[in-house]
């Protein structure tokens, strides 16, 4: 069932105007029946005036009057036909004051990490508007020179299963065109649950790290290599130090 506009006002005014029963007010209202009794006893909403859901068309007079005769009736809002359709639009996602200045450095990390996400998906991901992801892109932002690239996620503006579900269609959407990703891409599509399950047995070189492919980050030496290298002298052998016996030699010699 939906909720009334103005609920609380309206449960003020059923209160003060209707025999209704705590319970058959916050069901229609939908608020809790101790609630609407708080409203009965002036603890709640004190000073809300009430709102006529009869003259603003959302009840009629014999549902209210079916409603006091039988206390296990629930009321229905009234149909309008002229609000057929007229779901709420889903626009930006809203993005708390204290986490607004985080969206430039987000931006960047995606543009950045991410190039196949279009505006939109951004738009979408972190609430902000396609003109300043432009701005971004073509590095014209006013202070683009002190934006550092930071990941979405650890500054809480979206969810890590939104952004990977984005990457996914991303992808899907450029495979469709056509279009050939590089190895690099390829990683970076992996999900979260899929890059936590899989085996990491040997390191993975980065792949700036060019030149290094040649060197094993595992020792294939055989075992008479591993003990050669193994004895290391000790520090007698670093110096020509004379025998204990050869001083006692000396020392009968000068006697």
């Amino acid at each position: 069932m939906n909720k009334p506009i103005m609920a609380k006002a309206t449960a003020v005014w059923l209160v003060d105007n209707t025999t209704l029963s705590f319970k058959q007010i916050g069901d229609f209202c939908e608020l809790h029946e101790l609630e609407v009794q708080g409203i009965a006893d002036g603890d709640v909403a004190a000073g809300v005036k009430g709102f006529d859901p009869i003259a603003n068309n959302q009840l009629t007079a014999e549902e209210i009057e079916k409603a006091e005769k039988n206390p296990l009736h629930k009321l229905k809002l009234k149909f309008n036909a002229a609000a057929v359709g007229e779901e709420k639009r889903r626009g930006p996602r809203y993005t708390p004051l204290s986490k607004r200045q985080d969206r430039p450095a987000s931006i960047l990390w995606l543009v950045k990490f991410h190039p196949e996400l279009a505006d939109a998906q951004i738009s979408k991901l972190i609430g902000t508007t396609k003109p300043t992801i432009q701005a971004i892109r073509e590095r014209t932002h006013w202070n683009i020179q002190n934006i550092q690239p930071i990941d979405p996620v650890a500054l809480g503006l979206c969810k890590q299963t939104e952004l990977d579900a984005a990457v996914q269609k991303a992808a899907a959407k450029k495979a469709a065109a056509g279009e050939v990703m590089t190895d690099e891409e390829r990683r970076k599509l992996v999900s979260t649950e899929q890059s936590l399950g899989q085996d990491t047995e040997e390191p993975a070189i980065p792949a700036s790290m060019s030149g290094l492919e040649t060197f094993s980050l595992s020792d294939d030496r055989d075992d008479d290599d591993r003990s050669s290298s193994n004895d290391v002298p000790d520090a007698d052998s670093f110096f020509n130090l004379p025998d204990a016996g050869d001083d006692d030699d000396e020392d009968d010699a000068k006697r």
